[in-house]
């Protein structure tokens, strides 16, 4: 026998019983005492995960096929023969489950890993789960719950994906993903304020979707400050931090492509990311304690609004587009300049990538990405007044033109070091 094969069987028994271990302990700890007890246990887990192990061990179908029948038969008669008052059936498909991630923990044993813990998790995580879905999730949160997976799983994929001439050349489905993206980032702000409260929950969903995109973070942070005005304060506070993700991204594009210019890109964009920073966090101090908060209700997100966000980003970026096809993009500069106003990152990653193929020099590059940088902030800005109108707006202008400011200080202050 190959002793490298040995070795891998080895492993993928070993493997299977750990994970029949793994659940097997949780039924254990749940199954209860008595003659009401449910059936199977850790030593019965493990023991299915085994069987399956050993059956794709041994590669005949017809015994995969008999241990399967006898795992699910097993599973039958015990639910038919439960007396306790609420049987319910999550045992019988843990042990069934337990049996197939045997069968997988050889062919596939990452997949089969991370399967079998997502399972224990789900085990463990039955009273949480429970007390979310009956008393925290409302009942307008799950339609729109479930019209965000249908706007992601069902519509998303059948949107046509090419580029329309007559449109500028936009695509649909990168718009339809637009307005998914904005749907989420709503959401994200939903539950952070569920879970956290208006005054923490905002900044840190602004924070983390300002990865994706920070300009649909600052419109949906708008769109909620207009219909929520008291949250204003919270949601500029997101807005700001939004900006924070921003740079940082800017500079972790700049560590992958282009190392070599790190340390040009790094100052300027770091003294934005601080100047970021320090207005989120001010805005964060400034926002009202509420007292006794009661939990957010109603809708977690606009798909009008959201359309609607999507379809004025869709314009910009046509017309940016038909801007650079007019003028012919004489320049770089003009040229990132442009196409800042549509995306910041995917326009400083192609000077970046220029700069390191040594097509342009780094110091035009530090410049193209500071301009992208700043008209970037300009379609922030429309977005901020277009969603949360003018008080929401000016505020997060005025952060907005300081980050840029701080950005372009810097520059100028190597500058005249150099």
């Amino acid at each position: 026998m190959n002793t490298a094969f040995s070795a891998d069987t080895l492993t993928s028994l070993a493997l299977a019983l750990g994970l029949g271990l793994l659940i097997g302990i949780e039924r254990e700890r749940s199954k209860g005492s008595g003659p009401t007890r449910r059936f199977a246990g850790i030593r019965t887990f493990a023991l299915a995960s085994l069987t399956g192990a050993g059956a794709q061990v041994l590669g005949q179908a017809w015994l995969t096929a008999v241990a399967g029948a006898l795992v699910a038969g097993l599973a039958l008669v015990s639910h038919f023969k439960d007396r306790s008052r609420d049987p319910g059936v999550t045992t019988e498909i843990a042990l069934f489950l337990t049996f197939l991630l045997g069968l997988l923990s050889v062919p596939e044993p990452v997949l089969a890993s991370a399967l079998g813990v997502t399972v224990a998790v789900l085990l463990v995580a039955r009273v949480p789960l429970q007390r979310f879905s009956t008393q925290v999730l409302g009942e307008q949160e799950l339609r729109d719950a479930l019209l965000l997976a249908a706007s992601a799983l069902v519509v998303l994929p059948l949107a046509p994906n090419q580029a329309l001439p007559w449109l500028g050349g936009i695509n649909l489905r990168v718009v339809w993903q637009l307005v998914v993206l904005i749907m989420a980032v709503q959401a994200l702000g939903h539950v952070a304020l569920r879970l956290f409260g208006s005054r923490l929950g905002l900044p840190l969903s602004g924070l983390v979707a300002g990865f994706v995109s920070s300009t649909a973070t600052i419109a949906a942070m708008g769109a909620r400050a207009a219909r929520h005005p008291e949250l204003r304060t919270a949601c500029v506070a997101g807005a700001w931090f939004s900006t924070v993700s921003t740079t940082l991204q800017v500079m972790l594009i700049a560590g992958l492509l282009y190392p070599a210019g790190l340390h040009l890109i790094a100052p300027a964009m770091g003294s934005a990311l601080l100047m970021a920073l320090l207005l989120g966090l001010a805005a964060y101090r400034r926002s009202p304690v509420p007292p006794d908060e009661a939990p957010a209700q109603g809708r977690a997100f606009s798909l009008r609004q959201s359309i609607l966000l999507a379809l004025l980003f869709t314009g910009i970026a046509a017309v940016v587009a038909w801007l650079q096809h007019g003028v012919g993009t004489p320049a770089t500069l003009a040229a990132t300049a442009l196409a800042g106003f549509a995306d910041a990152h995917s326009s400083a990653a192609a000077v970046m990538g220029l700069a390191a193929r040594g097509e342009i020099e780094p110091s035009t590059m530090l410049t193209a990405v500071l301009l992208a940088f700043s008209t970037n902030n300009a379609s922030k800005i429309v977005a901020a007044y277009v969603t949360g109108g003018a008080r929401y707006g000016s505020i997060v202008a005025a952060g907005l033109m300081l980050v840029a400011f701080a950005a372009w200080a810097c520059w100028g202050w190597l500058r005249l070091a150099a």
